[in-house]
């Protein structure tokens, strides 16, 4: 059984627009239906959607997105009232995330991740055994993003974010793109031993991969094929990008 949380509960203040950021629209369509949609073409049926700022807008959107309504993907949303990181964000949805099966974690604010890609990062992950795949990128310039280590053999060592990194952790070009698959237990139990000792004070997610694999969990990345895939929204100006990407298609 594969399901998914969507984080979607940012402000998005580089937008310069009241509305949440999920709920802008990206060639007619919210950034956030995008991602659902890319969720239930990989297999997904079951979602939950973390929301926060302007919380009832998101459901709103959500509740009527045409794979809801037409009952291809039943959903269900987690509150986070504080945003204290991504790995606060999932620990919001804990019950929804439970024991069974295989949890996708994805951004709201990436509306060109595929179904195709998603699929492939599940079948990844499942024929390697692995307990976590992160899905990776090699970027020319991989400055601000968390990067992936890995040793001499070419095995995941570890996820460490940009500010925490040292010269020699920044020199690898193998980033974190923000969107995972675990095993849904590993992650259930992982959440609750997150701390925020960290540059930011907050909870990140990627911890949870350095906790998994200290209980000899299987933790691995999958380098995607085509980068813009995982770029996220932030600003009008990557939305525009982002649309420019979807005409292509």
């Amino acid at each position: 059984m594969l399901k998914t949380v969507i984080l979607a509960a940012g402000k998005g203040t580089r937008m310069k627009s009241d509305l949440p950021k999920v709920v802008h629209k990206a060639a007619g369509i919210p950034m956030v239906e995008h991602v659902l949609n890319a969720c239930v073409e990989a297999g997904v049926k079951e979602a939950c959607v973390v929301i926060g700022y302007g919380s009832d807008v998101v459901k709103e959107c959500v509740s009527h997105t045409k794979a809801v309504t037409e009952g291809r993907v039943s959903v269900t949303f987690a509150m986070q009232e504080e945003q204290l990181g991504t790995g606060h964000a999932v620990k919001c949805a804990r019950d929804f995330i439970g024991k069974e099966g295989s949890t996708l974690v994805l951004c709201g604010d990436t509306p060109l991740i595929t179904g195709k890609t998603l699929k492939k990062l599940a079948e990844h992950h499942q024929a390697a055994g692995n307990d976590t795949t992160v899905l990776s990128a090699i970027l020319e310039d991989p400055t601000g993003y968390g990067r992936i280590i890995r040793d001499g053999e070419g095995r995941f060592v570890k996820n460490v974010e940009h500010k925490d990194a040292t010269e020699e952790e920044r020199a690898s070009r193998e980033i974190n793109s923000g969107m995972y698959i675990f095993q849904s237990d590993k992650l259930y139990d992982a959440l609750d031993q997150l701390n925020n000792n960290n540059a930011q004070g907050e909870y990140y997610l990627p911890d949870t991969l350095t906790i998994i694999k200290s209980q000899g969990g299987a933790v691995d990345a999958m380098v995607i094929d085509d980068v813009t895939e995982i770029e996220g929204v932030n600003s009008p100006e990557q939305l525009a990008h982002a649309e420019e990407v979807l005409k292509l298609r």
